[in-house]
């Protein structure tokens, strides 16, 4: 293969792998603006996952499996948010809880059941897939990937335009002021935790029904956790986020590619490359940009 050929491979994996991390990225983005560190991000990846799979097989619709696939994340999200601020857990514990319910139940149903294989079909764009290099990679994919085209504006507008948003990044700054002004703090962050259960869940059914067509165990392999670090990465900007992603799922598709492509490098280097890449911008980039001032802090009304 030629060198442009090659150059093509890797770009089409870094794509693929990118598509997942930036659904489940644009949710979180929304939930830490709104001061919410939803750790539980990656139990909204892997179970979706399981649910998409779980679905197409029984329904033999990979389409009805990613939308069970979001409402799996919703319904994350929804737990989430009650325990945290309805209960008052610790929203971290939380996190953590449903992250190893979530890999625990999904490692004991896979065991036990077995799935066909499903997956959304391929759109391909005319003339632009034709373009050198990146037109195969960018411009023929599984259908669910182009809906980002849609859900990055649309996520952008509702945190920079909308009245919404601006009521979040108050409750992600402020919450005492915010809760002045008659803003529902702890309700905001539940919305914003739904917003992020139904992107995350998108993210983890598209692994399963568009990338993969099938489920293994712990299938996300921490990318909940990577899409926390793009987030930190991007300084909380939704762009940079985006950005993130790329580096991380390009990261991800050379240690897949290098091996295939005749590169000898020391396997397990190349297996954690992608999580030592996500450590160092998390201990870099949170030093040199500033969080939302109120991120991962509970609320209680009359508390300062």
């Amino acid at each position: 293969m030629s060198v442009l050929d090659n150059t093509s491979t890797v770009l089409a994996s870094g794509v693929r792998l990118t598509v997942p991390l930036a659904f489940a990225a644009c949710g979180e983005y929304v939930a830490e603006r709104a001061g919410t560190m939803n750790i539980s991000v990656e139990a909204m990846m892997l179970g979706a996952a399981f649910t998409s799979i779980a679905t197409a097989s029984a329904t033999g619709s990979a389409t009805v499996g990613l939308a069970v696939g979001v409402v799996t994340g919703l319904v994350l999200g929804f737990v989430h948010g009650n325990l945290s601020h309805r209960v008052q857990i610790n929203t971290f514990v939380v996190g953590l809880v449903l992250n190893a319910l979530v890999l625990g139940l999904t490692s004991y149903l896979i065991t036990i059941n077995e799935f066909v294989s499903h997956q959304v079909g391929m759109l391909s764009i005319p003339l632009l897939r034709d373009i050198p290099i990146i037109g195969g990679p960018l411009f023929a994919e599984r259908w669910p990937a182009f809906l980002l085209l849609l859900l990055v504006p649309l996520t952008w507008w509702l945190m920079e335009r909308s009245r919404w948003g601006l009521e979040l990044r108050a409750v992600g700054e402020n919450p005492q002021a915010a809760d002045v002004t008659g803003i529902k703090v702890n309700l905001r962050r539940r919305q914003a935790l739904l917003w992020c259960g139904a992107l995350a869940g998108l993210g983890g059914a598209y692994l399963a029904v568009g990338e993969v067509g099938s489920f293994n165990q712990n299938m996300t392999a921490g990318r909940g956790y990577i899409v926390i670090a793009a987030v930190i990465f991007g300084a909380w900007r939704l762009g940079r986020t985006l950005l993130g992603c790329l580096v991380f799922g390009l990261s991800d598709a050379m240690r897949l590619a290098l091996p295939a492509l005749g590169v000898t490098l020391n396997a397990q280097l190349l297996v954690a490359a992608p999580y030592l890449l996500a450590l160092l911008a998390m201990l870099m980039f949170t030093t040199q940009h500033r969080e939302p001032a109120a991120l991962g802090r509970p609320f209680e009304r009359g508390s300062t």
